[in-house]
């Protein structure tokens, strides 16, 4: 896998990455990590990533790691891991 570029963001940690054909985008906060793949077919430029890294996008996957933690911490309760 070969690194690309660093997007910017202040909340999230976003690295782009081409591999086998496809553009893979990381998106980190903590302990929780969101991969997205496409195909270097479908876009026109690398740059087409970050127009598509949209707010309402990043809202949504601002919500997703929301929900994973929610998920990650109810798992540990029920489980008697997290106090």
């Amino acid at each position: 896998m070969r690194f690309v570029q660093d997007i910017p963001h202040p909340q999230f940690r976003i690295g782009l990455y081409a591999w086998n054909g496809k553009y893979i985008v990381k998106i980190e906060a903590g302990p929780y990590e969101q991969t997205y793949k496409v195909s270097e077919m479908d876009l026109s430029t690398p740059e087409d990533i970050t127009t598509m890294l949209d707010n309402e996008f990043l809202n949504q996957v601002r919500q997703r790691f929301q929900d994973m933690d929610a998920d990650w911490q109810a798992t540990g309760e029920r489980n008697d891991i997290f106090q």
